[in-house]
C-alpha cells in the first residue's frame, strides 16, 4: 500500500490480557480473562436450517442453501453427534445490486474471495468490471451512492464477507484523495458490518482473516485522509469514531479521547491516545496531521493468533484504537478503560501485526494496571537499523535499506570469518619474514574489528526493537563506536606501514617495534576516545539517539566523535593511495603504448586493491553527513560500505597469490608444506613491488 510521505501507521489496539503492537507502526491493545457478550438469538438464516438431514457422524460435514433471496449456502459439520454450523456463505449483495437503481451503470460482479464466485452467480449480462468503475460513474466525490444498499442489507456471514471485500477495493483502488465525506460513507459501511447484532456472524466467515482486513482497509482508507489545518471529528458513528488534528514541533501536549457506551448500559467506556511533548519536538515547522479511530466492537472479532509466550487466548477488553502519526514520532501512551472490571482481569499490553495477523507481545510495556483501567507505553523502532546511520545525523526508515543492510552485513560477517580461516591455516607458510608478519596482523585486526563492530551493530538494532534497557543500549552503542574506530585506525596504520616501505629503503624498524605502534593506534586512540565521548556527553543527557543505539546527534553530536576522526584518516588514506600510484609508474621516456596500459592497468589494481583496505568508500559518509534527508546518498553508501567484509576478503585474501600457493600446497601436501617466501616489500598488491627501483 501507499504511504503518505513523513506519514506512517501506528493501529494501537485493546486486549484484556494481552495488548499489541504492529510492525510497520503497530497496532495496540489490552486482552484479560473476560469475553465480550455476545447478542442473544440467533440470524435468520441460522434460522432457517438448524441443520443437515440425515445420521451425524464425526466428522463428516453437509452443506444446506441458504434461504430465498439469498446465495450461497450454510455448511454444518457433525460434533458431539450434533449438526452444528461451521460456515456460511449467503449473501444479497453484489456489485450489480449496489448500482441497481442507477440506470447510467452497466451491472457489475464482484465476490469477496471467501465466497466462490459459482455460488455468488449473479448472471450479469456484461463482462466482469471492478468496483472502482462504478463508483467513478456514479458518485466520485462521496461514494454516497453506494451506502444505502450496503447500510439497508441483513448483516449476514456472506454480506459481511461481501462488505469486507468492497472497503478492500475502495481502500486499493479510491484512496487517492481521501475527503472527509468519503471517509464518512466509508465508516458508514464499516459501521453497518461491526454492529454488536452482528459480531457472532462473523464466526462463520470461512475466510479467517476478514477481521484483520476490514482493520487494515480502514487504516489504509484513513491514512489518505487530509484535514487541512483544522482539528474535527470526522466520523462518529456508533462503532467506528474518527478524530484529527495538525501538530507540529510548536504543538503542546496532545491526546485523543474517546468515548463509547457498550452494551447498551449506562457507562461509557474510555480509551485515550497521548502524544507526548518531547515526542512533538521531533516534528518539523511545518505542519503534520494526526488521525485517531476507535473501535468499540471489533477486538470481539479480529482473530486470537496465539501469543508467543502464551498457550491460552485471550478476548479484547477495550476499545479497539488505530493511530496514524508522522514517521518521527517513537513514542505514544495509551490509557484503556477496561469493559470487564474484575480484580482478577489483568492487562498485558500487546499490538496487531497486521502482516503476520497476530498479537506482538514485544511492543509495548504495560505502565499500569489498575481494576479500572491499563496504561500502556509503546515505542516503535525499526527491526534492523540501516547500515547509513552510521555516518547520518537522521534515521532513514525505508525497505531498501534495511535489505541492504541485512544481506551486506550477512555476507560480509561471512566473509570476515572466512578471511579469518584462511590467515590461520596459512600463517606458517605466508609470514616468513617481519614484513609480511606486520602486514598480515594488520589484515587480521582489520578483519577482527570490521567483523566484532558489525556484530555488535546487528545486536544493537534487533535490540533496540524489544523492550529497550538503557544500560544495555549504552554498552552497545559503546562498543559499536569502539570497534569501528578501531577498523579505522587500523587501517590508518596500514597506510602507515606501506608510506613507510615506500620511502624508507634501507632501514627497517624493528618488528616488536613496530607491532607495539601498530596496537596503540589500532586500539589505544579508539579506546580513548570512545571514553571521552561517554564522559564528555554524559549517557542520561545525550550519548544515544532516542530511537536507536548509536551516537546522538540532535542534542550533543556526539556523532562527531566517530564522523570525524573516519572521515580524516579517509583523507589520509587517499593520499596514501595517490603516492603508491605515482610511485607505480615506470619512467615514461621512450614508452610504447603497451607500456602505458600496463602501468594504468597496475596503478588501477593496486587502487582497487586499496580502497576497500583503507576504507576509502566510506568517504562518501560526508555526503549523508551535510545532506541526511537524501535516500538515495543513504543507498550508495550503505552499498559501499555494508559489504566491506566481502571485498576484504577478495582483496586481501583471495587475490593475495602467495595465500592461493600456500593453500593449493597445503591441501595438496598437508605432511610438508613448503613455506613460501615473500618479497620484502610493503606493497599493496601482496609482494609486488610498488615501484621499480634503480
Amino acid at each position: 500500500a501507499k504511504m503518505k510521505s513523513q506519514a506512517t501507521m501506528i493501529c494501537w489496539l485493546m486486549l484484556f490480557l494481552a495488548t499489541d503492537c504492529s510492525h510497520d507502526r503497530s497496532k495496540i491493545h489490552t486482552k484479560d480473562g473476560a469475553k465480550l457478550q455476545r447478542p442473544e438469538g440467533k440470524p435468520k438464516t441460522e434460522r432457517i436450517q438448524e441443520k443437515c438431514h440425515g445420521p451425524c457422524i464425526a466428522p463428516s460435514n453437509c452443506s444446506q442453501p441458504c434461504a430465498q433471496h439469498f446465495r450461497g449456502e450454510i455448511g454444518f459439520t457433525c460434533h458431539e453427534n450434533k449438526w452444528q454450523k461451521s460456515t456460511e456463505t449467503c449473501t444479497s449483495l453484489s456489485v450489480g445490486i449496489l448500482f441497481k437503481d442507477l440506470s447510467s451503470v452497466p451491472r457489475l460482479s464482484i465476490a469477496a474471495p471467501s465466497i466462490p464466485l459459482h455460488i455468488l452467480d449473479f448472471r450479469a449480462p456484461e463482462p466482469v468490471q471492478s468496483v472502482a468503475q462504478g463508483i467513478r460513474m456514479n458518485c466520485p466525490q462521496d461514494y454516497a451512492c453506494i451506502v444505502d444498499a450496503v447500510k439497508s442489507s441483513e448483516a449476514t456471514s456472506g454480506n459481511i464477507a461481501f462488505v469486507v471485500e468492497l472497503l478492500k477495493n475502495i481502500s486499493k483502488d479510491l484512496s487517492d484523495n481521501v475527503t472527509r465525506e468519503k471517509m464518512k460513507s466509508y465508516s458508514q459501511m464499516a459501521n453497518h458490518i461491526l454492529d454488536t447484532a452482528t459480531i457472532s456472524n462473523w464466526a462463520f466467515i470461512p475466510d479467517m482473516n476478514a477481521s484483520s482486513d476490514l482493520l487494515q482497509s480502514v487504516n489504509l482508507f484513513a491514512r489518505q485522509l487530509n484535514v487541512g489545518n483544522e482539528s474535527e471529528n470526522i466520523v462518529d458513528e456508533l462503532f467506528i469514531q474518527t478524530k484529527a488534528f495538525p501538530i507540529n514541533h510548536n504543538t503542546s501536549e496532545k491526546n485523543f479521547r474517546f468515548f463509547r457506551n457498550m452494551h447498551n448500559t449506562t457507562e461509557d467506556i474510555i480509551g485515550m491516545i497521548e502524544i507526548p511533548r518531547h515526542e512533538l519536538w521531533k516534528l518539523p515547522p511545518n505542519t503534520s496531521q494526526a488521525i485517531s479511530i476507535a473501535f468499540p466492537t471489533l477486538g470481539a472479532v479480529l482473530k486470537e493468533a496465539h501469543l508467543q509466550n502464551e498457550s491460552l487466548l485471550k478476548p479484547v477488553n477495550g476499545l479497539v484504537l488505530s493511530v496514524i502519526l508522522p514517521e518521527r514520532l517513537q513514542q505514544i501512551l495509551l490509557t484503556f478503560e477496561k469493559i470487564n472490571k474484575s480484580r482478577n482481569a489483568q492487562a498485558q499490553c500487546v499490538g496487531w501485526h497486521s502482516r503476520k495477523r497476530r498479537w506482538d507481545e514485544n511492543a509495548c510495556k504495560t505502565t499500569l494496571d489498575t481494576a479500572n483501567k491499563v496504561k500502556c507505553r509503546c515505542n516503535h523502532t525499526n527491526a534492523v537499523m540501516s547500515f547509513s546511520i552510521l555516518m547520518s545525523p537522521k534515521s532513514i526508515d525505508d525497505k531498501i535499506l534495511g535489505y541492504i543492510t541485512c544481506i551486506g552485513l550477512s555476507v560480509s560477517i561471512l566473509s570476515l570469518i572466512l578471511c579469518l580461516l584462511i590467515e590461520a591455516t596459512v600463517w606458517s607458510q605466508i609470514v616468513v619474514t617481519e614484513i609480511s608478519y606486520v602486514r598480515h596482523v594488520c589484515i587480521v585486526n582489520i578483519a577482527v574489528s570490521l567483523l566484532a563492530a558489525n556484530v555488535w551493530f546487528i545486536v544493537a538494532s534487533n535490540f533496540n526493537k524489544k523492550v529497550l534497557d538503557h544500560n544495555w543500549c549504552v554498552a552497545m552503542t559503546f562498543f559499536s563506536h569502539f570497534f569501528y574506530l578501531s577498523l579505522f585506525f587500523w587501517m590508518l596504520f596500514k597506510a602507515l606501514l606501506i608510506i613507510y616501505g615506500i620511502l624508507v629503503v634501507f632501514r627497517r624498524m624493528l618488528k616488536s617495534r613496530m607491532m607495539a605502534i601498530g596496537f596503540v593506534i589500532g586500539y589505544g586512540c579508539p579506546l580513548i576516545i570512545a571514553v571521552t565521548t561517554v564522559a564528555v556527553t554524559v549517557p542520561e543527557k545525550g550519548y544515544m539517539r532516542r530511537d536507536a543505539c548509536w551516537l546522538n546527534w540532535d542534542n550533543t553530536k556526539a556523532l562527531l566523535a566517530f564522523a570525524i576522526p573516519a572521515l580524516i584518516i579517509v583523507a589520509v588514506n587517499l593520499l596514501v593511495v595517490l603516492v603508491v600510484a605515482v610511485n607505480t609508474q615506470r619512467p615514461s621516456i621512450g614508452s610504447s603504448k603497451s607500456q602505458d596500459v600496463a602501468i594504468i592497468m597496475r596503478i588501477s589494481k593496486n587502487v582497487a586493491i586499496l580502497t576497500p583496505l583503507l576504507g576509502l568508500t566510506w568517504g562518501f559518509g560526508i555526503a549523508i553527513l551535510i545532506d541526511g534527508n537524501s535516500l538515495i546518498f543513504h543507498i550508495i553508501f550503505a552499498l559501499l560500505n555494508a559489504f566491506q567484509g566481502f571485498f576484504i576478503l577478495l582483496f586481501g585474501t583471495i587475490m593475495d597469490h602467495k595465500i592461493r600457493d600456500a593453500l593449493r600446497m597445503k591441501l595438496c601436501s598437508p605432511k610438508g608444506p613448503s613455506r613460501v617466501a615473500e618479497n620484502a616489500s610493503f606493497s599493496p598488491t601482496n609482494g609486488s613491488k610498488l615501484m621499480n627501483r634503480g
